[in-house]
């Protein structure tokens, strides 16, 4: 038995095991704060267009991810309480309605329960529900990525492109941190012209308890060497 034990299948196991332990229960070192712009999660859903045929023209909430360095997109669906529409106070649905909007299909209470249930249960030993909802307005009320932008001469244009430096730079400037940018591909791509991507998310990074900001490292998002657009 004690040989079992110490045998490297043994380990394998109690390492997977463990490992699915954590991931549940909400283990997780930081925070990402990922605002989306609108019309880019309009324009690449050919499918499935948006139900509002114009876009908000400002960068609204996403969501409040815990996450790991190892594996950014985890942990998510933890074992905590469900989405509770009643301890939103009516005041903070009224703000939420400005800064995270469903700006996909409109029901901005499935949304929030969808990004609760996901993401804000695994930090719920950190954030409750009406603290986890609070902070994130909190936190895209003190920084106007749209205004910070357009200060920087960085606007909405159907041709100009930027490189990924010119827009984390004036970004950088405001937060005195580091965000990370994340694109997706260009629906409307000349196959025959240069690769150009659209200018999706932008993310700020917080420290475990969700109260300082600290420098985010780049993941992968945007393209390398390739232009942004910034429709």
């Amino acid at each position: 038995m004690a040989m079992l034990k110490s045998s490297p299948a043994f380990l394998l196991v109690a390492f997977a095991f463990f490992l699915c332990f954590i991931m549940s229960t909400g283990s997780y070192v930081y925070f990402q704060f990922v605002q989306q712009w609108p019309p880019t999660n309009c324009r690449v859903r050919i499918k499935r267009p948006c139900s509002n045929p114009r876009p908000l023209q400002y960068f609204t909430i996403h969501g409040l991810w815990p996450s790991n360095y190892s594996n950014p997109t985890k942990p998510s669906n933890c074992n905590g309480s469900q989405f509770n529409f009643t301890k939103v106070s009516p005041k903070m649905r009224v703000k939420l309605k400005r800064s995270w909007p469903d700006v996909e299909s409109g029901n901005d209470t499935r949304f929030w329960e969808g990004e609760w249930n996901k993401h804000g249960t695994c930090s719920e030993g950190s954030l409750n529900q009406m603290q986890y909802f609070e902070r994130s307005h909190e936190m895209w009320y003190s920084f106007n990525i749209t205004e910070i932008l357009k200060n920087a001469s960085i606007v909405p244009h159907p041709t100009q492109t930027w490189k990924y430096s010119d827009i984390v730079a004036p970004i950088k400037t405001a937060t005195k941190r580091t965000p990370v940018l994340r694109c997706k591909p260009d629906p409307a791509q000349n196959k025959s012209g240069p690769k150009t991507q659209l200018l999706h998310e932008v993310v700020f990074c917080y420290e475990y308890h969700a109260l300082k900001q600290i420098d985010c490292n780049r993941t992968a998002g945007c393209w390398n060497n390739v232009d942004i657009k910034f429709q």
